[in-house]
Parts: C-alpha cells; sequence; structure tokens
C-alpha cells in the first residue's frame, strides 16, 4: 500500500528533488523585503522596503536564475542553511516545515491554486515600495509588523 501523504509530509526537505523545493514557495515575496537587525539584540524587523527585481504583482523574482549574481546578498534557501535562516517569515513554507509545522491551509499547495494565498492577503502585493526608491539610510522609516 502506498501512503497517500503529500510529499512535504513524507520527505524531509533534504530528501525533496529540485521540483519539489522549488513548489514551496508560495510566492508571498517577503523574502524579498529589505529587513534590519538590532546589533546587540539581534532581533530582526521588516520593512516595506522590497528588492528592486521583485515583480510586486506576480510576487516572483525576475532575475532568478541568476539572482545571486546579480544581487550578491541575495539569500539562496538550501536544506543546508535553513538553520540560519530564523529572519524567514513565520508563514514560509521551508520555514514551517523544518520546524516541523504544517502547510498554512492557503498555501498553493494545500489548495491547488495561488488565488487562496492572495484572498488570504498574505503577499507583498500592493504594500511595497521598491528599493530603487529608498535611500539605504531611509529603511528605518518603513518598518512594518505584517511580514511574519
Amino acid at each position: 500500500m502506498t501512503d497517500k501523504k503529500p510529499f512535504w509530509e513524507r520527505k524531509k526537505l533534504a530528501e525533496m528533488t529540485l521540483k519539489e523545493w522549488e513548489s514551496l514557495c508560495d510566492g508571498c515575496g517577503k523574502c524579498c523585503l529589505h529587513k534590519l537587525e538590532h546589533e546587540e539584540s539581534r532581533e530582526v524587523f521588516y520593512t516595506r522596503v522590497v528588492c528592486q527585481y521583485l515583480d510586486q504583482d506576480q510576487c516572483r523574482c525576475m532575475v532568478y536564475g541568476k539572482r545571486k549574481k546579480t544581487v550578491p546578498d541575495c539569500v539562496v534557501l538550501t536544506p543546508k542553511n535553513l538553520e540560519d535562516l530564523s529572519w524567514m517569515p513565520g508563514t514560509c513554507a521551508y520555514r514551517l516545515l523544518h520546524e516541523n509545522k504544517p502547510l498554512p491551509i492557503w498555501h498553493p499547495l494545500i489548495t491547488g491554486n495561488r488565488n487562496a494565498i492572495i484572498a488570504s492577503d498574505n503577499t507583498v502585493t500592493g504594500k511595497v515600495i521598491s528599493e530603487e526608491f529608498v535611500h539605504e539610510d531611509g529603511f528605518e522609516e518603513h518598518l512594518v509588523d505584517w511580514a511574519d
């Protein structure tokens, strides 16, 4: 008898194929937000300032295949670096599965389409401003509390 559980409930993150791994991304765009870290407490604060290469309507990177080359500070998620990514939003599938938590009910893998995440208001669409329009010293003026 075959296990009917979906792959994300059967497999560890490190066991997933590239296609399975990539499908975990819900397309919220929150990982592309600029974050500020308090030097002493290491607490992370989200801003509404987003990478200039994020298509804000589709919540997809416009240079995905070459993102690390285009934006050297861009973090490419892998099973090996998830331990160090506590700054990822609490709704992120990679973080949730790494913490042995279930995917949210609006996740595209659960619903079968992207409309539920949009309806649940869990994307950055309409809430952000491109880094092109904000001086780096001005990020603090754009702190938000809806991103995590």
